[in-house]
């Protein structure tokens, strides 16, 4: 965004340099103003308004608020109980910001065109995701690199290892655009996967991999945005989270 920014205030200088200063300068602030104003705050550290538990009703439970990020903390758990959590709104085409951290051994993902209802209990059910995880100790990692943070998982593996250590905050700027068939995941200013989302080369992907006969799998081209709950007693984080609709 900030380089989105800089390359507008330099096309405006250039264009207008004949334009008196404080004319260049209010351009530049009303161009600025207009870019942020696309994007929508999806949380904003203070509440979890907009968000619900998956098939469910309002967080009460798993979910904290701490230092202005949403931590998946759960105090008790029963056996096979999930703190997925969803957008109260569905989406179809996007630009996702977010920042998320994992403690040692945790396990996550984000998900998009998640469906609810009674038919699915989790959201991977009908919902791709993009790997949420500690590469160095949770298991999965050994399971081939498109299991690995950032992947779309089971399907694209990451062009390469950029995640941060244990403990601190990464960024992911996810795209999905059914209109141009693309998807694409920039991890800490670096992207790392590419993808189609439709059509017949999102279904040749599908059918390489564990969803091949999950009916409903990334089918849906509209449905809620989720952050999952993998069952572990450790800490996930997400924090920043806003949306750009395209």
């Amino acid at each position: 965004m900030k380089k989105l920014v800089l390359l507008t205030a330099l096309a405006v200088t250039f264009a207008c340099k004949d334009k008196p200063k404080e004319k260049i300068t209010q351009e530049i602030e009303a161009q600025t103003e207009q870019q942020e104003s696309e994007w929508t705050v999806l949380f904003d550290g203070t509440s979890f308004d907009g968000w619900h538990i998956f098939s469910g009703m309002e967080i009460t439970d798993g979910w904290k608020l701490e230092d202005g990020a949403m931590l998946l903390k759960p105090k008790h758990r029963e056996e096979g109980k999930r703190f997925n959590i969803v957008t109260d709104k569905e989406y179809s085409n996007f630009v996702l910001s977010v920042e998320w951290m994992v403690s040692s051994g945790a396990n996550s993902g984000i998900m998009w065109g998640v469906q609810e209802g009674d038919k699915y209990k989790e959201p991977y059910q009908t919902g791709p995701e993009i790997q949420v995880l500690d590469n160095v100790d949770h298991p999965d990692a050994k399971n081939g690199t498109s299991h690995r943070a950032g992947a779309l998982y089971d399907m694209v593996s990451p062009s390469q290892d950029v995640v941060k250590p244990v403990g601190e905050w990464n960024h992911y700027l996810i795209t999905i655009n059914h209109d141009t068939n693309q998807g694409s995941v920039v991890l800490n200013d670096v992207k790392i996967v590419e993808f189609p989302v439709n059509g017949e080369a999102w279904d040749a992907m599908v059918a390489n991999s564990k969803f091949a006969t999950w009916e409903g799998f990334g089918t849906s081209r509209t449905g809620k945005i989720a952050f999952q709950d993998h069952g572990e007693p450790l800490v996930i984080g997400y924090r920043n989270i806003k949306i750009k609709e395209l």
